[in-house]
């Protein structure tokens, strides 16, 4: 999936990542892979993004921002939810840059 999203350093739950902001603050992004969770795990995850993830840490290595400044993000999603959570983790699995999409697929 592509688009564009404005992305927060270092949130600490998802109401941080619901700013007003400027179109022009929007970065392209490219997800690179998609993690689906339950609503437990998935409820767990946007109330606390500041705690390590193996899910995260398991695809850290996929994402990064390319030279043409496009990002590359790890999708996270609960299962049958529309909504989600653009990541780019560090190594260990903790939430650097996140972004939130809504209404996806539609």
């Amino acid at each position: 999936m592509r688009g564009t999203a404005y992305f927060i350093k270092f949130p600490s739950r998802i109401e941080n990542l619901w700013r007003p902001h400027l179109y022009e603050e929007r970065r392209p992004y490219e997800t690179v892979a998609e993690v689906i969770i339950s609503k437990v795990d998935y409820e767990n995850f946007i109330t606390d993004l500041r705690v390590e993830r193996q899910f995260l840490e398991d695809n850290a290595n996929l994402c990064n921002i390319d030279g043409d400044g496009v990002w590359h993000c790890i999708l996270v999603q609960q299962q049958e939810g529309s909504d989600g959570v653009l990541v780019i983790p560090d190594a260990a699995g903790y939430v650097i840059w996140a972004a939130y999409l809504c209404n996806i697929g539609q």
